[in-house]
């Protein structure tokens, strides 16, 4: 029997949801203490308590100013894009006031619960997966591990859909293409199953698209109509566009439906009532479902595939409950969809099952699975280019290899008399680190004296399949090394995660306290664009590069943004 103090928890952008095995070994679907099988990503800190879910949602109506939505955008930025109450928080805080309630609502039906396996979009990078991890610790959870959303999707698909025997092994090999569009964000991954091996081939997404931006288009087309009819936009009143997004939401989930319909709104004592359609509807949304399309062709173009490869596509995620979606991507692949498991519950059910995996050792639900991810971004290192001076990037791990992986690489030092040799380890990017997302560092010091230029350093790359990153360096004809778990250069620290420990079980999420150094302003352009993709290794070296004194600050000013 599978034990139940485990949770497998989808962590949404507009909504989450949360599984267990049952005695044996399947998946349910757990009900929040609301009775409901998925709960709003929704925040109302109400000063002395974090309301979470549906309540959060009306309270955003009279009090949009304490309520935080949609802070999975924000993950991996030092704070939520605006405060709360005048005050700012981090969005890991946010999150683990909504996994807090998931865990507290499960504890009620499995007596205890004390680790689960989280969800996240395949394409997170390192900072946003680390600012996961520590939500699920100040929600005191114990977070088994990480595992990418589709690849959950994956493994429930396979467990429970009807194409597996009862051992949970494929008759013949599949290979799957799973489209995953939530509220809030958008993944597409290409998976192979072979036997009970479930390996993804490559991945890609969209961190800024789902389905909150096909409401948004609803909320502009009935915004315009209002203001053309009364000389009033009520977007510009915070409760009135809250109002908006509901009625916009609701005209969206009826169109799933309907080929017509009427939507009315009110605001100031004024009213419009305005008929929408579902063919105007997709033309309002066309071009969303387009840049679905183009990321999914890339996806194929990167793992050297085409959709006649493809044997089944698996939809994911609420929105893709949009009949536009389906029958874009029969056109596109020639094939009908796959809708045989809940687009709400598959996610949060492959969670539940890989957490049985690792609980027992590998034998999850009495099923050998074998699961293998992908890395979703380069990885590499920082240095100068021998020939031309200027700032490059090399890249150790290149995007989409099948983890765990390894990689060594030869560098050389930059100047006579190093006292110490830094390795900047970025993510993402392109050749000249434009875009890369730095992560970490290793030093090797106490270099000794009067050492060369161009000594060699040998750097190595062990990525373990839990996206741990591991980092070697060493100068082997003096005999000196130095070797990191890379700790993330994003996300609270160590003292911020203990504060906000202590604070969280006090009920304090708005206490005044001083804003951290890294601001808003400080880190916003290092999200402002998606991390180049595919960039190669540029093998002319003269790095890694060196810093002396003052080190921090020169870090910032050798990356190019």
């Amino acid at each position: 029997m599978a034990s139940q103090n485990a949770i497998g928890i989808d962590l949404g952008t507009t909504f989450s949801a949360f599984a267990y095995l049952d005695r044996n070994g399947m998946p349910q679907t757990i009900a929040n203490l609301e009775g409901d099988l998925v709960t709003p990503s929704a925040v109302f800190f109400d000063y002395g308590e974090a309301v979470v879910g549906r309540e959060a949602i009306k309270a955003a109506s009279y009090e949009p100013e304490a309520v935080a939505m949609f802070a999975k955008r924000d993950v991996g930025k030092p704070l939520y894009h605006r405060p709360i109450r005048g005050q700012h928080l981090p969005p890991e805080v946010i999150l683990a006031a909504v996994l807090r309630k998931l865990k507290d609502d499960a504890a009620i039906k499995l007596d205890q619960v004390e680790e689960g396996v989280i969800t996240v979009p395949a394409f997170f990078n390192e900072p946003k997966r680390k600012a996961v991890m520590d939500a699920g610790r100040l929600a005191g959870l114990k977070v088994l591990d990480i595992i990418n959303e589709p690849t959950a999707a994956a493994i429930a698909y396979g467990v429970q859909a009807g194409f597996v025997t009862k051992d949970g092994l494929v008759r013949e090999p599949e290979t799957i293409l799973v489209y995953d569009l939530g509220g809030g964000t958008f993944d597409v991954t290409l998976m192979k199953i072979e036997g009970s091996a479930y390996t993804a081939l490559a991945t890609d997404g969209d961190s800024q698209l789902g389905g909150i931006d096909w409401d948004q288009r609803i909320v502009q087309f009935l915004a315009e109509a209002f203001l053309e009819k009364h000389r009033i936009d009520p977007r510009e009143d915070a409760a009135a566009h809250q109002a908006l997004m509901r009625e916009a939401e609701e005209a969206k989930r009826g169109l799933s439906t309907r080929s017509n319909l009427t939507v009315r709104f009110a605001h100031q004592g004024r009213r419009i009532q305005v008929a929408l359609s579902r063919e105007e509807f997709e033309s309002l949304t066309a071009d969303l479902v387009q840049r679905t399309i183009f990321t999914a062709d890339k996806l194929l173009r990167d793992a050297r595939s085409s959709w006649a490869e493809i044997t089944r596509i698996l939809l994911v995620g609420g929105s893709t409950r949009m009949p536009m979606i389906a029958a874009e991507l029969e056109q596109q692949s020639g094939m009908s969809v796959d809708r045989s498991i809940s687009p709400d519950e598959a996610v949060a059910h492959g969670a539940a099952l890989y957490a049985g995996f690792l609980q027992r050792g590998g034998r999850a639900a009495d099923r050998n699975l074998a699961v293998k991810n992908v890395n979703s971004h380069d990885l590499g290192v920082l240095g100068l280019e021998k020939e031309t001076g200027m700032k490059r990037r090399r890249t150790m791990i290149p995007r989409n290899t099948t983890l765990p992986a390894r990689s060594r690489s030869r560098f050389v030092t930059h100047r006579v008399n190093q006292q110490r040799v830094v390795i900047h380890v970025v993510e993402g990017g392109d050749d000249s680190g434009k875009n890369a997302t730095p992560i970490g560092k290793c030093i090797v010091s106490d270099l000794p004296p009067r050492l060369p230029a161009k000594t060699p350093v040998i750097v190595q790359f062990f990525y373990a399949a839990n996206g741990r990153l591991s980092v070697k360096a060493a100068l082997p004809d003096v005999g000196v090394e130095a070797s990191t778990t890379i700790e993330k250069a994003y996300g609270l620290s160590e003292e911020e995660l203990v504060e906000w420990e202590s604070r969280i079980a006090q009920g304090k999420y708005l206490l005044e306290v001083e804003r951290p150094k890294r601001g808003v302003d400080e880190t916003e352009a290092w999200f402002a664009a998606p991390p180049a993709a595919d960039a190669e290794p540029n093998q002319d070296f003269d790095g890694p590069h060196v810093f002396q004194e003052n080190e921090d600050s020169e870090i910032f000013s050798d990356l190019e943004f």
